[in-house]
């Protein structure tokens, strides 16, 4: 019998865990390590932070769902993977052996690399549902006394989408007070266009998203170094194509949410030969450590490198239908190498990815992901607010059902309507 630990309870975590006991069958150990009791859907953050959810409507208990699937559960912070003993150690000084692992913790969040950057200090972040309820709290705040807002994204950043529907969500929810006249909005991002999205964008996504800017009100700064951030006032350096200074700009603010750049989180960061210089895993093309044959990773802690070399540097985000494709080719080859076979399931890099815009939104998906692409597809319209909504509901439910099923591949491309794409991959 193996015992398979998967590290990270998120939506590569969990989904990885009900593959692999439909696919191992009662006859493996499997443990799922998390540093907390619970599960979040994060992609339904920006709707915490401006109160259109609560806590409870994204979140729930992880333990009582893994055990009927006969699924273990430590919810404890690793303090280090000791990856030559195949083994995660706590802080309490206990150990758990492992014949496979599975790195799924997400990124850590790297403030620190701005002055005056997080929660913590100035600017707020909707990486995670602390955040995002914190976030809330200030933005309650605004909305008694209204002032200037700065949202987007600081250097090194990979995961734009989430920016840009918080713009376009507080945009919407300050009209519905009919207090958006009073709040200025600016659009702060390290991308060197909007609609960049860390990509090089996606089909028409620098002239709609655009539109739509202009159309809200927001305005924008794109090549944005932001060097330094005080109460209510942010430092942005704006650079040129070339990368030389453009203009200094210090830009007020009564209320600023920026997403960080990503690195990866200190216990496996620190494992020598594992990870990049940011501590992201490195990878081969079966998603297997490129040093320890019996560690894998999936999504956003996997090292991608940028699409394009950018003025102010940017990272790949990495979606959810990627992490689920990473996710089934990880336990196929896990099953592979129990079965004695040669691991040969590669993940499909593909960025697919739908994002609410308060009463409409935007979809894109690119095939593959990296520049020349078979598919560049990008579109916007009402549709795709309600098919966040849906597929918010549908991701939770199947998370609590324990389904093992593909839910991008086999349900959401279908739902919107442009499963054909797929056939031209």
């Amino acid at each position: 019998m193996a015992h398979i630990v998967v590290l990270g309870a998120g939506t590569g975590g969990m989904p990885a865990a009900y593959e692999l006991r439909e696919k191992l069958g009662k006859d493996h150990r499997i443990t799922v390590v998390n540093a907390v009791d619970y599960f979040q859907f994060v992609p339904s953050n920006p709707w915490i932070a401006v109160g259109w959810r609560n806590r409870d409507q994204i979140t729930f208990p992880i333990r009582p769902y893994l055990a009927k699937k006969n699924i273990e559960f430590l919810a404890q912070p690793v303090s280090k993977i000791d990856a030559e003993g195949s083994a995660l150690e706590f802080p309490d000084g206990s150990r758990l052996t492992y014949d496979y692992l599975i790195i799924a913790t997400g990124p850590k969040l790297a403030f620190d690399e701005v002055e005056g950057a997080g929660p913590k200090q100035f600017t707020h972040s909707i990486c995670t549902v602390d955040h995002a309820e914190e976030a809330y709290k200030d933005y309650q705040q605004l909305v008694e006394n209204p002032g200037p807002v700065i949202i987007g994204a600081l250097p090194g950043a990979s995961c734009f989408g989430p920016a840009y529907e918080y713009a376009f969500i507080v945009n919407r929810d300050l009209r519905r007070r009919k207090i958006r006249n009073k709040v200025p909005m600016t659009y702060i991002t390290s991308e060197p266009y909007i609609g960049h999205l860390g990509l090089g964008g996606v089909g028409d996504s620098k002239s709609m998203l655009e539109s739509e800017m202009r159309n809200n009100d927001i305005k924008w700064i794109t090549n944005a170094k932001v060097t330094k951030i005080e109460d209510g006032k942010m430092f942005v350096t704006e650079l040129d194509e070339l990368g030389q200074i453009k203009k200094e700009h210090e830009v007020p603010f009564k209320f600023s949410m920026m997403l960080p750049a990503f690195k990866g989180v200190d216990p496996v960061a620190s494992v020598d030969g594992l990870c990049n210089p940011r501590g992201m895993v490195i990878v081969d093309e079966y998603q297997r450590s490129k040093k320890f044959k019996n560690i894998f990773s999936a999504g956003v802690c996997v090292a991608i490198p940028p699409v394009e070399v950018t003025p102010v540097p940017t990272g790949t985000p990495k979606t959810g239908y990627m992490i689920e494709s990473m996710v089934s080719a990880i336990v196929h080859n896990i099953w592979a190498d129990l079965n004695g076979h040669t691991p040969d399931s590669k993940g499909t890099w593909n960025a697919f990815c739908l994002a609410d815009m308060g009463d409409t939104g935007a979809a894109f998906i690119a095939l593959p992901q990296i520049p020349p692409r078979n598919v560049n597809w990008f579109k916007k319209g009402r549709w795709v607010h309600w098919a966040k909504i849906a597929f918010e509901k549908y991701f939770i439910y199947k998370m609590k059902q324990g389904s093992s099923e593909p839910i991008y591949e086999k349900h959401v491309l279908k739902w919107i309507g442009i499963e054909r794409l797929q056939n031209t991959k």
